[in-house]
């Protein structure tokens, strides 16, 4: 049973490309094939090689040259790899040519990343997002899947099916994205209306951002005593969940976790969660979790910042949360009024962290009673509008007991009682 099991992990060897003509984010690095490694682990694979090459420009054909096509051939061959895997971005005929010459699958960051984001996806809305991104990544490659009927030139009719073929899977496929497309801009709908009850109840809300694997459920669990599953693993939360937050008597926000983000991530895939990490724009408050254990924090979070301005949040108050304090053993981390050191493990910070939230999100709100004379009831109305109302009843006067704002209780002091 055991060997059986053993027989289906992907061994795979992995290939990172160092280039002068390619961009940081383009480029392979030390760090970045070791996350690399992460991925394939998370995705259910294992490491059996690593080639990293350094090369003015990359091959147009091969991408690494063919010397280095020949010593990762070897590599395959005497470790039993099934595939190989590319840090860098392939074009479709790069793929192609190397899938040919080394005898294996070959998949590059933003197959492998969309791979593990269709294992984990649980909600119908994560599941749509990860096809469109599937399909939109799989149709500039449909060619290659008919490159065996090209090759049969002797055979009588082979081409044209095969390129008929080619044209009827385009087209299916182009439905297909836009039929995706429409489902997800209904599930957008649905949760504008559902923003826009929350923005009628006036709670906050806070969207937890962050690097993948930076301790955002952790914090999510610690600060709301709740049990989403926090593992050590990339990607390990897709689906946004959202948690009340009690700050203070005054003030409940509501809290959700996102996906995590990483360098590299596919443009499409960018795209498709967009209907999820469109909150972010929504939010009142960005907490960016950064993991300060991590010697490329830096990095990772320029790669959050980036990606918060891609998606229109850049405008949003934010507080970087430096997480994992425990675990940090550099220079001193950056400090000031937006910033707070955290471990989400030990709980050390969190509350000066609770304080912060609260600090930029209560907005003095106090809990008042107010005796409303029964010719001015219509004032009751505007209560409920802006106010959080906490009961009402009805003798000589309406005594209303409400959460207000200090806008509010100006325009209402008069109505104010004693107590």
């Amino acid at each position: 049973m055991t060997d059986h099991t053993e027989e289906k992990i992907d061994r795979a060897v992995l290939v990172g490309l160092n280039a002068g003509c390619l961009s940081r984010e383009e480029n392979a690095s030390e760090s970045s094939m070791e996350e690399l490694a992460a991925l394939l682990e998370t995705a259910g694979g294992v490491c059996v090689g690593t080639v990293l090459q350094n090369k003015d420009t990359p091959d147009p054909r091969t991408f690494i040259g063919e010397g280095k096509v020949a010593e990762v051939k070897e590599l395959v061959q005497g470790t039993g790899a099934t595939m190989v895997i590319f840090d860098n971005a392939l074009s479709p005929s790069q793929q192609r040519v190397l899938s040919d010459e080394l005898g294996v699958g070959v998949l590059d960051r933003s197959a492998l990343i969309l791979d593990i984001f269709a294992q984990r996806a649980r909600t119908k809305e994560g599941r749509l997002q990860v096809e469109l991104a599937q399909y939109q990544y799989l149709l500039p490659r449909l060619l290659g899947m008919w490159t065996h009927l090209e090759r049969q030139e002797g055979a009588i009719g082979t081409r044209g099916p095969g390129e008929t073929q080619l044209e009827t899977d385009r087209r299916h496929i182009r439905r297909k994205i836009q039929k995706l497309r429409e489902e997800l801009e209904q599930v957008r709908r649905v949760r504008a209306t559902q923003r826009t009850r929350r923005e009628k109840n006036e709670v906050p809300v806070v969207a937890i951002v962050g690097y993948t694997n930076a301790g955002k459920s952790t914090l999510l669990n610690t600060l709301t005593g709740s049990d989403i599953p926090a593992n050590n693993r990339l990607f390990d939360t897709l689906d946004t969940t959202t948690r009340t937050l009690e700050i203070s008597d005054t003030c409940t926000v509501l809290i959700s976790d996102t996906v995590g983000f990483i360098s590299k991530l596919p443009h499409h895939l960018v795209e498709a969660f967009k209907a999820t990490l469109e909150e972010l724009s929504f939010a009142d408050l960005l907490l960016h979790v950064i993991d300060s254990s991590n010697p490329e924090w830096r990095e990772q979070a320029a790669v959050v910042e980036s990606l918060i301005y891609e998606l229109g949040a850049s405008e949003t108050p934010r507080i970087d949360v430096f997480n994992k304090c425990d675990r940090y053993s550099g220079d001193i981390l950056p400090h000031g009024e937006d910033i707070v050191t955290v471990s989400a493990k030990t709980g050390e910070g969190l509350d000066r962290l609770r304080s912060m939230i609260g600090d930029r999100l209560d907005a003095g709100a106090h809990r008042v009673t107010l005796s409303l004379p029964y010719d001015k009831g219509g004032l009751l109305d505007t209560l409920y509008k802006e106010a959080k109302v906490e009961s009402v009843e009805y003798g000589e006067t309406i005594l209303v007991t409400a959460i207000c704002t200090p806008k509010l209780l100006g325009q209402m002091s008069q109505f104010l009682t004693d107590n």
